[in-house]
């Protein structure tokens, strides 16, 4: 069986950063993972490509051939992606062992993974190559300010989670760049009646029905639960990808390995 993260959120969320912290990590380790991109709009990469959308399509000669913006020129790129994932895709993935590692970084465009099917038949087609793939939701810690944002960030990942029905881990990225940690904690593990409290002081008073519909929905699913993501750290990254491994079950079937360090190394 092999294993795939499939790295969504909006766009600047710190997908690619994620990815290229991640690809590092791993390095370090001595294990193996192999980064994929499927943005056809990338253009600069700080880990290496295993394999590139852009071989397939890319937006600008999306853009260039049919006179499409920006977002039509992207759905179009993904759309081609869909069409071909019995043949260029299929090809790229038989180029991998059977329990190799692919973490999938993806355009930021919501709508791919919120509506529109696209992504969810292709994680149904990684699944019929015996993929076993985990959402990886990305939201930017600076967004969530308030209640309001928070219960907002929410609704989006549960769009996606229900859209693509994978095992979700969500992530608030760039801790690192918080500069008042405590409005932060107190939305990694939030009380709903505490949140429902909040949003109704936030909120005029005709809203009081569907701000406990909201609360409740977002405690039902177990949505409010965010692991907070510092690059900055080792042991936040590797809780991150610990949670991820236990989703998909990595490790169960095959052997983690770890880079035999010299004893001299631990004398410097």
């Amino acid at each position: 069986m092999g294993y795939a993260q499939l790295v969504i959120g909006p766009a600047g969320s710190g997908k690619s950063t994620y990815c290229s912290s991640l690809y590092q990590h791993c390095e370090t380790l001595g294990r193996s993972i192999h980064i994929v991109n499927l943005d056809p709009a990338a253009e600069n990469f700080d880990y290496p490509v295993a394999m590139d959308i852009r071989e397939l399509i890319s937006l600008d000669d999306v853009m260039e051939e049919l006179g499409l913006g920006p977002n039509g020129g992207l759905i179009y790129c993904m759309e081609n992606l869909e069409e071909n994932l019995d043949d260029w895709l299929t090809e790229e993935l038989d180029n991998y062992l059977d329990d190799d590692y692919l973490v999938f970084d993806c355009p930021g465009q919501i709508e791919l993974f919120s509506h529109i099917p696209m992504l969810r038949n292709f994680v149904e087609h990684m699944k019929r190559k015996n993929y076993s793939v985990c959402g990886v939701y990305l939201l930017d810690s600076q967004f969530i300010t308030d209640v309001t944002k928070f219960v907002s960030g929410c609704m989006a990942s549960l769009s996606a989670m229900v859209q693509l029905e994978l095992p979700h881990v969500n992530i608030l990225s760039k801790m690192d760049l918080v500069t008042n940690k405590r409005d932060i904690e107190n939305y990694l593990d939030p009380e709903p009646r505490l949140l429902l409290s909040e949003l109704n002081e936030r909120m005029a008073p005709r809203f009081k029905m569907l701000n406990k519909s909201l609360i409740e929905l977002v405690d039902e699913y177990s949505m409010v639960s965010f692991i907070p993501l510092d690059l900055r750290k080792e042991r936040s990254i590797q809780y991150v990808l610990a949670q991820i491994d236990n989703c998909i079950q990595y490790g169960e079937d095959a052997d983690v390995k770890i880079k035999d360090f010299d004893a001299d190394d631990d004398d410097t």
